[in-house]
């Protein structure tokens, strides 16, 4: 599929001096960051889908995670430490 793309003068300088110190052709340059947006975009949107998944899990459910047990256990697993499988539990009284 051949698309045009029409770059404003000034983007279009950007995009040929920055190809060069990257060793590429601007063609090129361009189809990485077209890529790269691409697959942003993707993880954005199921970050999204999960996140609502889990969302509807939790208010079905009634249980959840303490957070303060969360970020303890992220700033282990930082620190490459090994961490406890957390258990979910109520929240609603």
């Amino acid at each position: 599929m051949a698309t045009s793309l029409k770059l404003p003068p000034q983007l279009k300088s950007r995009v040929e001096a920055a190809a060069k110190g990257a060793g590429k052709s601007p063609h090129a340059f361009m189809v990485e960051a077209i890529e790269q947006q691409v697959a942003q975009a993707e993880r954005r949107r199921r970050f999204v889908e999960e996140a609502l998944a889990a969302e509807k899990e939790a208010l079905e459910t009634g249980e959840g995670f303490n957070a303060d047990e969360v970020h303890e256990a992220m700033a282990a697993r930082a620190r490459g430490g090994r961490t406890r499988r957390l258990k979910a539990t109520p929240w609603r009284e």
